[in-house]
């Protein structure tokens, strides 16, 4: 870490002061970052426990489903780096409340649907609404925390959709149980979860500031002394960053690109997952809405346990790639398992797999954010976030076509065990120097 003299008059007195200073952003900001993105999580996702009740109650098949399930992340990925961009614009602080109000307005909206043509509407409108969420935080990390926090901030920050996949089973459930008012239990489950977030927007109000020199929750020296570290380091990456380089130029680097496609192939197998478990679930006996939840919460605690584990492994035994690519033959191999027997081994085989993709998905990150940490910029994460998050779009879209095609989403299980293979002999070709 850049070393800056204290402006009290020594250097040894930066460490504490800094110290001090991280100490209190991370205590304020990343509770805050963690409940957003459960509830960003949970408003993306709930609607995998209606598909059922959106089928008898207004006609949307599976193939509608599949395709509107899959549109919000065509509009996220569309929306993204231009929502990154007016971040920069506007600051932090009303940018990342804009994002929260207007997706809980739309994902409230989601209670109000019609048929086939207003749900992808609302989908879409949320995809824009949230676009820019996570690489908005990311990129507020590095204006808040020194280059040796923000991994352990990510791992906290990430932990957040793991805790949210365990959250939303249970919570979605219980809600889809409340009759009366005129609604049925989906649409009261999408006006509650859909008002939190917008109620939560308040909170984000009042504790988020823009920049370090806005805290007022910070002494004047905690603010110089974090301020002039983190300046420091934007000018190494900036001296650092080759000319002219744009979202588009950075594409043509390859190991760039096979973040991206990399990325993709993680998220194919997580919405994959997420959107059609549930159903699975159903199949395995008679169970009310709130036992579906809790089953379909199953797989994502024992997550949990697993993304600790791997992280370990990784730290001990240092090789990201090498651990990467374990994670992705157990998720590949989960996922095959899941087509060679009933429902019930399905769902056993389902829980195998989301050890692999999920610790996947929280080793991957410190991969580019090595490679790119002379060029790191809200756009370049925006750039491999908002493509690789397309596996969102595709795998739901394609499970729904297959299932109203053929009655079965095993060719799906087929392709998503072949990309996590595929991705984990590409995440090898990522090793190599650092761009200058």
């Amino acid at each position: 870490m850049t070393t800056i003299a204290s402006t009290t008059g020594g250097v040894a007195a930066a460490p504490s002061v800094l110290d001090r200073a991280v100490s209190k952003v991370k205590w304020r900001i990343l509770p805050l970052f963690v409940v957003m993105f459960i509830a960003n999580y949970i408003d993306r996702v709930n609607i995998g426990f209606v598909r059922s009740h959106l089928e008898k109650d207004l006609g949307i098949g599976a193939a509608a489903f599949g395709f509107g399930a899959g549109i919000f992340f065509l509009a996220y990925a569309v929306f993204e780096v231009p929502s990154n961009i007016l971040q920069q614009r506007f600051g932090a602080k009303a940018w990342l409340t804009r994002i929260m109000a207007t997706w809980g307005i739309v994902a409230t909206g989601m209670a109000f649907v019609q048929g086939e043509t207003s749900f992808y509407i609302v989908r879409f409108l949320l995809g824009v609404a949230e676009a820019g969420f996570f690489p908005g935080v990311v990129y507020y990390f590095t204006q808040w925390l020194p280059n040796s926090e923000r991994g352990k901030a990510m791992a906290i920050f990430l932990s957040g959709s793991a805790l949210a996949s365990v959250i939303s089973g249970p919570l979605s459930g219980a809600l889809l149980s409340i009759q009366g008012g005129g609604f049925h239990g989906w649409q009261w489950m999408f006006v509650i979860e859909g008002l939190a977030s917008v109620a939560l927007c308040f909170v984000v109000w009042f504790f988020l500031d823009s920049r370090p020199e806005d805290a007022k929750w910070l002494s004047n020296e905690e603010r110089r002394e974090l301020a002039a570290v983190i300046e420091a380091e934007r000018k190494e990456r900036d001296a650092n960053r080759p000319p002219h380089a744009s979202m588009f130029s950075l594409l043509k680097d390859s190991r760039i690109a096979l973040f991206c496609l990399i990325f993709f192939a993680i998220q194919l197998t997580i919405y994959g997952a997420t959107f059609w478990l549930p159903s699975i679930i159903k199949k395995m006996g008679q169970f009310s809405e709130f036992e579906i939840g809790l089953f379909n919460s199953i797989p994502w605690i024992i997550s949990i346990a697993a993304m600790y584990m791997f992280a370990t492994l990784a730290q001990k035994h240092r090789n990201q790639q090498a651990w990467v690519a374990v994670a992705l033959i157990v998720a590949a191999c989960g996922m095959f398992a899941s087509t060679t027997g009933g429902p019930v081994f399905a769902f056993v085989a389902i829980c195998f797999a989301a050890i692999g993709f999920k610790a996947a998905s929280s080793l991957f990150w410190p991969i580019p954010q090595g490679y790119l940490d002379s060029r790191i910029a809200a756009a370049v994460i925006a750039l491999i976030n908002s493509l690789g998050n397309l596996g969102g779009f595709v795998a739901p879209a394609t499970f729904g076509y297959l299932e109203q095609k053929t009655g079965s989403i095993q060719g799906g299980l087929y392709a998503l065990s072949a990309a996590s293979v595929i991705a984990a002999g590409l995440i090898f070709l990522t090793r190599g120097r650092k761009s200058a």
